[in-house]
């Protein structure tokens, strides 16, 4: 950090605390090195781990004012189900931010971690009436999960929280109409794989639009939960993790700071 400093974090959390602070400071800066980051804007948080001394509804989530390839493990803001700082940090927490993020921490407990995007793609396909067409493979895993919420604004209004949680259901993956790409996952890995899929999904769908299409057989489409089980081998994103992260360690391993 240049401008502000953080105060010593590890040794005032958990060592459960310390290793999701690791795993989502690495997962801001995969998202940064991917060119999905949009400035300083748009949030990746986590809930912070249960453990003795630890609260369910405490979440960590990026000090509102710094690039994502900029944030580490310590510079990660601990906050309350209120927005309230829970430890000290010079940055403040984008509100609009907190209201996607708690809803989703507070109405699905088996979600460690929120991953919200805006990329060109994301938000292109998110503006289009079809939504997330089937015609590629990365598609028909996103489409196995997938659910849509109708643009309500920047949010900032508490009302709006109730709704998001409801159109999220149980799936993993989300688009948020005329606004941009939502995963969630039970681990910062799952939630970074979800998005890397998704959105990946929605750059080939973009760049066929200009020809016609072959949109998957509805039937091949309601199989492939259970497909991406056999090819994960039941791992999720742990699959991938540990090869991006030695990825992030040939640019930078500042991330574990």
């Amino acid at each position: 950090m240049n401008a502000k400093q953080a105060p010593e974090v590890r040794s005032q959390v958990s060592a459960e605390e310390w290793q999701v602070r690791v795993d989502l400071a690495a997962c801001y800066r995969l998202v940064a090195l991917y060119g999905w980051d949009d400035i300083v804007f748009t949030h990746i948080s986590a809930r912070v781990p249960a453990a003795p001394h630890d609260d369910p509804h405490h979440f960590l989530i990026n000090p509102y004012g710094m690039m994502f390839e900029e944030i580490t493990a310590s510079s990660l803001v601990k906050v309350d189900e209120h927005c309230n700082k829970v430890l000290d940090s010079p940055y403040p927490v984008n509100p609009a931010g907190f209201v996607i993020h708690s809803a989703i921490h507070f109405g699905r407990p088996d979600v460690q971690c929120v991953l919200h995007t805006h990329t060109p793609d994301g938000v292109a396909v998110a503006a289009q009436k079809c939504g997330l067409l089937p015609i590629s493979q990365q598609a028909t895993i996103a489409l196995a999960s997938l659910s849509y919420h109708d643009y309500e604004g920047i949010a900032v209004n508490d009302a709006e929280k109730a709704r998001l949680v409801k159109d999220l259901g149980n799936n993993t993956g989300f688009i948020l109409r005329n606004h941009g790409l939502l995963t969630v996952g039970p681990s910062v890995a799952d939630a970074f794989l979800m998005m890397f899929n998704l959105q990946r999904a929605c750059e080939i769908q973009i760049r066929a639009q200009n020809s016609a299409v072959t949109e998957v057989d509805p039937r091949i489409v309601a199989g492939v939960k259970a497909n991406v089980e056999k090819v994960t081998k039941g791992l999720g994103g742990q699959i991938a993790w540990p090869a991006l992260l030695r990825k992030l360690e040939r640019q930078d391993g500042g991330y574990k700071s």
